[in-house]
């Protein structure tokens, strides 16, 4: 599953089916290929055909971005770094060296909701406001684009297996949301279903193993990728704010964004009839951004309700469930890359801060000899004041791209 990287806010989280709702929406894409569209492509001479720079091994280097380029909608393949430009925009950049390879300038107004770089299918996605639109990551052109009608827009979106899920909902807070799913090809936009289904306007879809699934708090709902039919509904007093998926895992949590002090415990879910699964007792406290690993380990960063500038990044063992190790920061940005987790040291921290650490997904923080944490040098674009962001490149990378909020950088560094 390629889950969509949201802007913090909107989910980051904007990190964030057949209806009466017509248009492109529930029609076929405008395809940027072919010429058949109202989107606006780069003159030719603005677009390399370039995919990053061939089988050149990833390099240092430190770029500063332009300020189009959103905070936090920036991917990366195993050849090229992409960021999504204004709503609807991109920008592809050379794994090499940073500069701009390829550009294809936004089309619309509106907050961009995220960005999904999918290498499989060449395709990287976003959208903001009545757009879902798609460039061609090979060719550095726009792919398709689709456009809601007005009072329309989209809020939440994710990729998975060659299709792209996004929800859209009316644009007004003041009237019924009338939340519909659209399921689109990603390589060519076409339209395979679009319905009204039950979902929270905030909460992104979570699809994989040729599934899409949706909650609206109280219930979670499986519905089959192919044609959008309902396969399965969680059980009676189910509580899912929010879904987390990873590594063909389905768990519940609370929301970042809630208000409360209490928040439901954590539930693994069974994938294909939605049943709740044994799960490990989590903190109790704030759940503020989650990941989980192919092979079943669910890194939680918990915070307290009342202070959300510390937490713990916490270990759970979903196939037996049990805690297994927590690391204390102040950042909820972190990756998984080789069996490893990823984040920045505590920001308060003297002895250590501005530090990139990778720690053994089992063994933890204090494990010994190859298992042992590793720590890379400290460099300005890693210190808390930075608020630095993680850019995985695909792959097994030997370089992760950090991108800072205050003054807009990506700098590539090798993997500690």
């Amino acid at each position: 599953m390629r889950q969509v990287r949201l802007v913090r806010g909107a989910l980051t989280a904007a990190l964030l089916g057949v209806t009466a709702v017509g248009c492109s929406g529930s029609g076929s894409a405008q395809s940027a290929e072919t010429g058949h569209t109202t989107t606006a492509s780069p003159p030719a001479s603005a677009v390399t055909q370039s995919s990053g720079g061939g089988q050149d091994s990833w390099r240092a280097w430190t770029k500063d971005l332009s300020g189009s380029e959103g905070v936090q909608v920036c991917g990366a393949t195993a050849h090229q770094v992409v960021c999504a430009t204004g709503a609807d925009g991109f920008v592809g950049r050379s794994h090499t060296d940073g500069s701009v390879s390829w550009a294809v300038p936004a089309t619309t107004a509106g907050k961009n909701l995220g960005l999904v770089v999918d290498k499989a299918d060449e395709r990287a996605v976003t959208s903001g406001g009545r757009t879902l639109r798609a460039a061609n990551l090979r060719t550095g052109k726009a792919a398709w684009s689709h456009q809601l009608p007005a009072a329309r827009v989209y809020t939440g979106f994710v990729a998975s297996e060659g299709v792209v899920y996004a929800l859209d909902a009316w644009s007004s807070v003041y009237r019924e949301a009338n939340v519909a799913l659209g399921a689109y090809r990603e390589s060519d936009g076409t339209t395979l279903w679009h319905r009204t289904v039950d979902a929270d306007r905030h909460e992104s879809p979570a699809a994989f193993d040729g599934r899409v699934y949706t909650t609206d708090s109280s219930k979670v709902t499986a519905r089959d990728g192919r044609n959008g039919d309902a396969l399965a509904t969680t059980t009676s007093g189910t509580k899912c704010p929010h879904l987390i998926a990873g590594g063909h895992y389905l768990v519940c949590s609370g929301v970042s964004y809630s208000a409360e002090d209490t928040f439901p415990p954590l539930q693994r879910l069974d994938p294909g009839d939605l049943r709740p699964l044994s799960t490990a007792e989590d903190s109790g406290q704030k759940p503020e951004r989650a990941l989980i690993s192919a092979d079943g380990v669910l890194m939680l960063f918990e915070v307290g309700a009342e202070d959300s500038s510390v937490g713990d990044w916490t270990a759970y063992d979903l196939n037996h469930p049990k805690k297994l190790w927590s690391y204390y920061t102040t950042s909820d940005e972190a990756g998984l890359v080789g069996g490893r987790f990823l984040t920045f040291t505590p920001r308060n921290d003297r002895a250590t801060r501005g530090h990139l650490i990778s720690i053994d997904l089992h063994a933890g923080p204090h494990a010994k000899g190859d298992a042992a944490p590793r720590m890379a040098p400290a460099y300005p674009e890693t210190v808390g004041s930075a608020y630095p962001a993680f850019v995985l490149p695909g792959g097994d990378p030997d370089h992760v791209v950090i991108e800072t909020m205050v003054h807009h950088i990506l700098r590539s560094l090798p993997l500690p």
